[in-house]
């Protein structure tokens, strides 16, 4: 089956679904492709809020300061300056599509303050934000004729004019549109557009212990790494320090927001250890916050560590954080009365897909914005709630660039040819994908963590590329399906993660490694290309 628009979609998070109704509002048609059904996003599990410069004692230079700060000197300085700056108007559209943060007694935002922030400048809609701007943008979407939304469609890969032999050898390349699985029939689809925007999200799962939903496997990333686009700065995966401890493999988020409140954190001594790693203590950058925790449980050999906020009254923190309060109640724990059992969890891809300012990869025609992208916003470590930021900005500005590329197009169709699946057979061999995965995962947590040393990069990447070539075979052998997709470009991003961080020879933001403990003199990008 052929589809033809004038923009796809992959992703339908907050910077999907706001690309998505800024190109319909234009008069364009938009199909938004997700692989799960359209809730199931990064977004939707965004607790604490999107920061953004609103009160009068907060200004911008202090937010820039602050980014650049967490950052460890490799953020953008304008990227960074330009994303906070429009940050204001993308709050206030939001808010006309019906977003209600959460606001004081006063009726004045209700502000909170994470990590890295010297400032109160968390908007926030209790410790549900994400879903609250997901269920916004999905209401905006749904009522919007020019966007058709595609529930359970996999992107398989991108279709490129030098990919179809279109033009010169070496000459300009182009998007012409993506393969995508329908996972409810079986049937892959080719899906034509001259623009494709990525809004696939991050890499979460590429570890064993992670805070992102099932989701977050890299596809985005990975496709377009194959269709060789640049991509940067892989190795800065951002820990994220507090999450609910547990003997499974999924990590239940303990916003910063918590911290933010007021809560510490203390080792199983009792001892509140932070103000020996850092000045801002529990409030310090969350690359800093998640090497101590990772310190104290090594040094005495603890599977967690605790967030101590039994000093608040219990109506104010069920009223406050209500989906955390009853998160830590399902394992026995009641936050006003018990400290929290808490350990670091993989959390956010710091880099990505290179753009620009306004979300254009180095191949015309494909867009990304998100978390799939590396902007220069984040540097070596993202600024808590500056994520949300990043969506929505550059979601205002991509899609401003995207009717700008439309418009000089012209009218100029290409008829695409059909997926051709070769001699590809349903497989019997299951348990190759179980395996593969378990083991894949396993490894990134072993010997690519919050700690790293080269000889355990060099072990990873030897097992990894062992994984890969099982994998590609198994991949042209058999006929796809979604598990086999995820664990492809799982396997990708692996590999991009440990290129890069072999690359760094220093300890810098999220990477630290042993072997390099101090700072380089001039930091570089890391940058990987598909030749």
């Amino acid at each position: 089956m052929h589809h033809r628009y004038d923009a796809i979609i992959v992703g339908s998070g907050i910077a999907g679904l706001s690309l998505a109704l800024k190109l319909a509002a234009a008069g364009r048609r938009v199909a938004i492709l997700t692989k799960k059904n359209r809730a199931d996003s990064n977004t939707n599990y965004a607790q604490g809020g999107i920061a953004c410069v609103t009160a009068n004692t907060d200004d911008f230079d202090s937010h820039l300061k602050d980014t650049l700060e967490a950052g460890d000197g490799l953020c953008r300085v304008d990227i960074v300056r330009e994303i906070v700056r429009e940050g204001p108007a993308r709050i206030r559209e939001l808010i006309e599509l019906g977003l209600k943060f959460s606001q004081d007694e006063s009726g004045a935002f209700d502000l909170g303050r994470e990590g890295g922030h010297s400032q109160r400048r968390i908007l926030h809609v209790k410790d549900m934000t994400g879903k609250a701007i997901e269920d916004a943008l999905l209401r905006a979407v749904s009522a919007e004729k020019l966007v058709a939304l595609r529930e359970h469609v996999f992107v398989i890969d991108l279709i490129t004019a030098r990919k179809l032999g279109f033009g010169p050898a070496g000459g300009n390349d182009r998007i012409l549109g993506l393969y995508a699985l329908d996972a409810l029939t079986g049937k892959i689809e080719t899906w034509a557009a001259p623009v494709v925007a990525l809004a696939t999200g991050g890499a979460g799962q590429v570890y064993f212990y992670t805070s992102n939903p099932d989701i977050a496997t890299g596809d985005g990333i990975a496709m377009a790494y194959r269709a060789g686009v640049a991509v940067e700065n892989m190795e800065f995966i951002q820990f994220h320090p507090t999450t609910l401890y547990s003997l499974e493999q999924k990590r239940f988020l303990i916003s910063e927001a918590v911290r933010g409140e007021g809560a510490i954190l203390r080792n199983l001594a009792g001892e509140a250890f932070m103000p020996r790693y850092h000045h801002l203590a529990d409030l310090a950058p969350r690359d800093i916050v998640a090497r101590a925790i990772d310190a104290e449980m090594k040094k005495s050999g603890a599977p967690h560590v605790w967030l101590d906020i039994t000093h608040k009254p219990e109506a104010e923190l069920r009223t406050r954080f209500p989906v955390i309060f009853e998160a830590c109640e399902t394992i026995g724990v009641n936050p006003a009365r018990d400290r929290i059992p808490v350990v670091p969890a993989a959390h956010y891809t710091c880099g990505g897909v290179v753009t620009n300012l306004d979300a254009e990869t180095s191949l015309p025609g494909l867009y990304a914005c998100g978390e799939v992208a590396s902007t220069g916003l984040h540097g070596a470590n993202r600024l808590a709630s500056n994520s949300l930021l990043e969506a929505v900005v550059m979601a205002h500005r991509g899609s401003a660039s995207i009717l700008r590329y439309l418009d000089t197009l012209g009218a100029r169709p290409v008829e695409l040819p059909d997926w051709i699946p070769g001699d590809a057979h349903d497989s019997d061999e299951q348990v190759v994908i179980s395996h593969n995965w378990d083991e894949l995962r396993r490894t990134m947590w072993d010997y690519v963590g919050i700690v790293r040393t080269t000889k355990r990069l060099e072990r990873a990447r030897t097992r990894i590329a062992t994984l890969a070539k099982e994998i590609h075979e198994y991949y042209w052998n058999f006929r796809v399906e979604p598990r086999l997709l995820e664990l492809r470009n799982l396997t990708q991003v692996a590999e991009l993660i440990v290129e890069c961080a072999l690359q760094r020879h220093e300890s810098r933001g999220l990477h630290y490694i042993l072997d390099y403990p101090g700072h380089a003199a001039h930091p570089t990008d890391t940058q990987v290309r598909r030749r």
